[in-house]
């Protein structure tokens, strides 16, 4: 069976579906920032489950970074099947908060290596039977959000060109799926430095990543476009769409203040 490769695979949501890919006999290639825990997750996922691993150190913020991993791929001759685009981050706080390098790292990871490492793919995914790209998006993309003003529309991207990538490939081998995630047991309020109220509200509704994994998993395979994981998140999506935007928007961003 072919590779399927997960960005940002050592820890969190993008571990989360390495171990539920592994379930299923997915030969894994892992990519993300720490070598150590890739090494240590890419040994137990081959031992536990009689797998093939492999994996690849590097920070997809640096320029060139995803054709890297492309280059990488083909010198080792695998051969991709699936592409989970799962590595992301967000920043919290005023616009003016952050640095402009701090913001166009997070629109490289959040969106450019996204673009590029479906560009890169994408011909080698076309000659499988059947092909798969996992764009991980948000419960964010479905609204503005003060406090969260580029995150959310980075997201918003990855939402649009997920569903408009997935219908340009209807007829072809690869199908193309969007999963958006909400509150979730990872360590994004910690990298996003989120504040201790919007830490709460995510505490009352957070998923753990073992049931978005799942869920994603199943929409991606079932050749779905777009999931929202978990009810209340499927709830807040409807909410955004039935009232007013200005509403929504000042609902969401009081949560950031």
């Amino acid at each position: 069976m072919a590779y399927a490769l997960i960005t940002g695979a050592s820890k969190g949501i993008g571990l989360a579906i390495a171990n539920e890919l592994a379930r299923l006999k997915f030969d894994l290639l892992l990519v993300a920032r720490s070598a150590s825990l890739l090494d240590q997750v890419a040994h137990q996922l081959a031992t536990e489950h009689n797998i093939k691993t492999d994996y690849l150190t590097i920070d997809l913020a640096e320029a060139g970074a995803a054709q890297r991993v492309f280059d990488w791929c083909n010198q080792k001759q695998y051969a991709v099947r699936m592409l989970v685009n799962n590595a992301g981050y967000g920043l919290s706080g005023p616009f003016e908060k952050h640095s402009l390098a701090e913001h166009t790292g997070m629109m490289t990871v959040n969106m450019t290596a996204l673009v590029e490492l479906s560009y890169l793919f994408l011909p080698q995914l076309r000659q499988q039977s059947k092909a798969y790209i996992l764009n991980i998006g948000s419960s964010a993309a479905y609204q503005a959000i003060p406090g969260l003003s580029l995150y959310a529309a980075s997201k918003a991207f990855v939402l649009q060109f997920s569903r408009g990538l997935h219908l340009e490939l209807k007829r072809s081998s690869v199908s193309v799926t969007c999963v958006c995630p909400g509150a979730t047991d990872t360590n994004f309020v910690d990298r996003a430095q989120i504040g201790d109220k919007g830490r709460k509200a995510a505490e009352r509704v957070n998923m753990t990543p073992a049931d978005v994994a799942r869920q994603a998993v199943e929409a991606t395979l079932s050749g779905k476009t777009e999931v929202v994981t978990g009810f209340l998140n499927k709830a807040g999506k409807l909410m955004a769409w039935l009232l007013p935007k200005g509403l929504v928007e000042q609902a969401a961003g009081s949560i950031y203040e």
